[in-house]
């Protein structure tokens, strides 16, 4: 499986020789003369499986195998130790620092067998984590559907937002931003709390009163309190009730977090649904980004760096229109992207733009269309 690759440390480059060439052709093999040097592979890479020895200089194997649990909770951990040493690495074990601790001499077989183990443990828990994350996400993927069916102007910007963030990542090249993304997708979960009169008054653009203000402003706190309990969903929890704080510490929530304290995936999606808001009040994305700019104190100036550089390229290398094609009802398949808002003949709104279409989406639709009525042509790409 891809990274099932062994990292063994010592502190003696002899000893790290020897494992090499007694283990060669049974396993990726890497290795790390003492435990810094170990600490920055771990950074730099992934690894199934840690083998480290007990007594080094500087930082003892209990205390490596702890900061590599730290930094890579999946990675399997395992102890070499001298058998005066068996009390020390048996509370090791205990404190669930140590998938296994071996003794030293120890046998080519012995060893052999161990980092198997060690590297079915590390199949499993990842299996575990890929069975657990799809299941979540299909399930967030099925609410959000429904949700932007039932409110498409509220719940339909949480899907644009979805597609930002996977342009945002793919050009940062982050491998792991599930939790941004379904943050961003769950968003306005907190409007499910608002009286169906303040959501309308709200689509309509109608005037706020102070009370009715206060409550949406509670939005966030409200989805958040609805995805704590969920497991996996707290980190998503987190970013969801600081997605209106401003970066110098004002806004919702009123505490004390500001700068870098914010969650990072709360730093990403403030600048995105701000970028998506002025691009629906009819501000062009390059214009939208300058005002965004020239708000010092709103945006992690990191963040807004690259947000900036990522959709500034995408403009410049694709066009905002260069895809663009009308099509009928009949012509749409899923997969395709929204460029335009789809109505019905009485002015309802079905979806906003800037959804990826999806057989539901088409299916209503086409519902839609035979019961009353839908404006066409429908402007995608």
């Amino acid at each position: 499986m891809p990274d099932a690759c062994i990292l063994m440390v010592d502190d003696e480059p002899n000893v790290l020789q020897g494992y090499k060439r007694r283990l060669h052709g049974e396993f990726a093999i890497d290795t790390a003369v003492g435990p810094e040097i170990g600490l920055k592979a771990i950074g730099e890479r992934s690894y199934a499986v840690v083998v480290s020895d007990l007594r080094m200089p500087q930082m003892d194997g209990i205390e490596f195998l702890a900061r590599v649990r730290e930094t890579a909770p999946d990675t399997i951990r395992v102890m070499l130790t001298g058998f005066a040493e068996v009390d020390k690495a048996i509370d090791a074990v205990n404190r669930g620092n140590i998938f296994r601790f071996l003794t030293k001499p120890c046998e080519d077989h012995t060893l052999i067998s161990a980092l198997k183990a060690a590297l079915e443990q590390y199949r499993l828990v990842m299996a575990e984590r890929e069975l657990l994350e799809k299941t979540l996400k299909g399930s967030i993927d099925i609410l959000t559907e429904i949700l932007s069916l039932v409110h498409p102007d509220i719940f339909g910007q949480t899907m644009q937002m979805r597609e930002l963030i996977r342009t945002l990542a793919g050009f940062l090249n982050i491998k792991s931003y599930w939790e941004i993304e379904v943050a961003a997708m769950l968003s306005a979960i907190g409007y499910v709390g608002i009286p169906p009169e303040i959501l309308y008054k709200l689509q309509a653009g109608g005037e706020m009163k102070p009370d009715e203000k206060e409550m949406l402003s509670l939005v966030p706190e409200i989805g958040a309190h609805l995805l704590v309990n969920i497991p996996r969903l707290t980190p998503v929890s987190k970013i969801i009730y600081y997605q209106d704080k401003l970066y110098e510490g004002s806004g919702f929530p009123r505490d004390s977090v500001k700068g870098e304290k914010i969650p990072l995936g709360a730093r990403i999606v403030k600048p995105l649904a701000d970028l998506l808001k002025l691009e629906r009040d009819g501000v062009s994305r390059k214009r939208a980004m300058e005002i965004m700019q020239g708000r010092p104190g709103w945006y992690d100036p990191k963040v807004m760096e690259k947000i900036v550089y990522c959709f500034s390229r995408e403009i410049e290398e694709t066009g905002s229109e260069t895809d663009a094609v009308f099509v009928t009802i009949k012509e749409l398949v899923p997969g395709q992207f929204l460029l335009s808002d789809v109505v019905t003949s009485e002015g309802r709104l079905l979806l906003s733009s800037g959804q990826r279409l999806t057989g539901l989406h088409i299916q209503r639709i086409s519902n839609y269309s035979r019961l009353e009525g839908v404006r066409e042509p429908i402007r995608v790409k």
